[in-house]
């Protein structure tokens, strides 16, 4: 789940939830619909789930889709949307114990090799219980690990056959991240980390400069690691940070919780990061080897100050602290929390998609469709969004109409089929209690 703009301590007895939702209701709704912008429709496609995470092909050669439960499985759904009964991995006693309510834990990130027909293998990424080895005091351990199919039957995981890749300790159940990719021209595994939790990348377990900035960590990152060769794996040569007191794994940083990453299939394969903002601002991110997307230095483009998080400063140094140079995200909003009437206020919570590069959403062919989470912490009223690229490097942002101005329904992720055509994962209640999570397929506007 991605990480809303509140902390623990923020959390409301059930007399006071139900007061906000009384005054939540009496709000009037944004509404910024742009009829002369291609509209799309939400088809059911699958449902039964807690909390769908992800959506991703099998690479099976037969269009089967793979959607990842934060619950701790994983679910076979063909081209038509049915689903084989049995999961097709189930990790639930592997899991840290998660909240009935809200969380930010369990089985965040799903892959299956690009070579799966050969190979039967796939990656996924989980909140584990602490390791023994860590601080007693913090949260839990998030785990990468390889599993494999069993032989005589290709649509169901041995899950003994886990082989754990990468483990780092977190102090916080918050800002998880977890998203996993293969990079679609070197074929390694990109891995997105939160900043280890908490708020302002201040507290438990973060180190003075902050943990997305320091480079002897792994968290507020993205990763890139090589899972075809080495034990358990090994680090690209030209991964950018192999100095001294260096991570190799880490491929960009500067992020606080990087929720869902994509490659573009298309064009030049670029690979875009949403990241959740703290309190003003929500960005979008194309990553690029070595580079510094700001976190905890700057929010979005604008300076942050720890001290004064719904403040931003007027002036802050636009270098990191090896004198390298911030990089903007190519798509920033304001949070509706903070400026709400205005009209690039869109929600609290961005929600990374992908590029458009299927067949059937005329007009929307190179756009990036993503999503906000939410309107409302205690309301399922995401909203989705449109992206443009523009001459000057930033993109274009505008609601995605789809007959209402508000979604019945968090968004919690997108999915993207082998033909390029894209999906939305809901979670109607943002509860780990029932199956009111859904995956709706993208298609025309009546």
């Amino acid at each position: 789940m991605p990480a809303p703009h509140i902390t623990p301590s923020a959390w409301l007895p059930p007399f006071f939830l139900g007061l906000l939702l009384h005054a939540l209701l009496s709000l009037p709704t944004d509404t910024l619909c742009d009829e002369s912008n291609p509209s799309v429709s939400l088809k059911l496609h699958a449902s039964g789930f807690t909390s769908p995470v992800a959506f991703a092909p099998l690479n099976d050669g037969k269009g089967t889709m793979v959607v990842a439960d934060q619950v701790g499985t994983l679910s076979l759904v063909n081209s038509a949307g049915i689903q084989r009964g049995q999961p097709f991995l189930s990790i639930t006693d592997r899991i840290t114990k998660l909240n009935a309510g809200f969380d930010e834990r369990g089985i965040l990130g799903f892959a299956s090799h690009p070579d799966f027909l050969h190979t039967g293998k796939i990656y996924v990424y989980y909140s584990a219980p602490l390791g023994a080895l860590a601080d007693q005091e913090w949260d839990h351990t998030s785990r990468i690990s390889e599993f494999s199919v069993y032989e005589n039957d290709p649509e169901l995981v041995d899950p003994r056959s886990e082989r754990i890749l990468l483990t780092f300790d977190q102090p916080y159940f918050n800002h998880n991240a977890g998203a996993l990719a293969f990079g679609p021209q070197d074929g390694f595994l990109y891995i997105a980390t939160g900043d280890g939790g908490n708020a302002n990348g201040r507290g438990l377990g973060h180190s003075d400069i902050g943990n997305s900035q320091d480079l002897s960590n792994l968290l507020g990152k993205i990763l890139r690691i090589d899972v075809h060769q080495g034990q358990p794996y090994a680090i690209p040569t030209d991964n950018p940070f192999q100095g001294a007191d260096q991570r190799g794994e880490i491929y960009a940083i500067g992020l606080r919780n990087p929720w869902r990453m994509s490659f573009d299939r298309g064009g030049s394969h670029e690979l875009f990061v949403a990241d959740i903002g703290q309190n003003l601002f929500e960005e979008v991110n194309l990553i690029t080897k070595g580079g510094n997307y700001g976190w905890n230095i700057r929010e979005g483009r604008h300076c942050f100050d720890p001290d004064s998080p719904r403040s931003a400063p007027e002036a802050c140094s636009q270098t990191d602290v090896r004198g390298q140079a911030l990089v903007d995200p190519i798509i920033e909003y304001k949070n509706l929390n903070a400026f709400r009437g205005e009209p690039d206020a869109y929600g609290i919570s961005v929600t990374g998609g992908y590029v458009y590069r299927g067949s059937k959403l005329k007009g929307l062919e190179g756009t990036y469709i993503f999503a906000d989470w939410s309107q409302n912490w205690a309301l399922p009223q995401g909203v989705l969004l449109a992206a443009s690229p523009q001459s000057d490097g930033t993109w274009n942002v505008r609601r995605l109409s789809h007959g209402d101005p508000v979604l019945g329904g968090y968004i919690v992720a997108f999915g993207e089929d082998e033909k390029g055509e894209l999906y939305v994962l809901t979670n109607a209640s943002n509860q780990l209690i029932n199956r009111s999570g859904n995956v709706f397929k993208l298609l025309p506007g009546s």
